[in-house]
């Protein structure tokens, strides 16, 4: 009974509102992180400044699709949280591997070990997400 009530949900109500706002506050973060490193020190390590930017691009962008939630949007969610989460866990993993290896860390180096682990969880929460909420995700689950 209470998996028909949250499946078909849109993304932004309940539990969702939770995840946007953390995805707001990273993409915040990670936006004005960004910005200093493009306008003030990009020469010193264009890669790593370029992925920073790509990460904090991706945060907007899944933050207003998980918040408006409609069939459209919840695409381009899909789709940003999946790039988000296969840049956390390849960015993770080569920084790791070789901690020079962008020239700087980035908001994915260390599996963002800068902001607390958090990059590393907020994708797979929000995959999961994603999946709880689709239309029909309860018959598939009880069947």
């Amino acid at each position: 009974m209470m998996a028909r009530a949250v499946a078909g949900r849109r993304t932004g109500q309940g539990f969702g509102r939770v995840l946007v706002t953390v995805y707001g506050i990273l993409a915040f973060a990670a936006l004005g992180r960004s910005s200093y490193e493009l306008v003030v020190k990009f020469g010193e390590a264009p890669v790593a400044y370029s992925l920073s930017t790509l990460a904090a691009v991706v945060y907007a962008v899944a933050t207003f699709a998980l918040a408006i939630g409609t069939p459209a949007w919840r695409t381009v969610a899909w789709i940003t949280v999946g790039i988000e989460a296969v840049g956390i866990l390849t960015v993770g993993a080569l920084s790791l591997a070789d901690e020079h290896v962008f020239g700087e860390s980035t908001v994915w180096s260390g599996f963002g070990q800068g902001y607390g682990y958090v990059p590393l969880v907020l994708p797979f929460v929000g995959l999961w997400w994603l999946w709880r909420t689709s239309p029909g995700a309860s018959e598939e689950r009880t069947a």
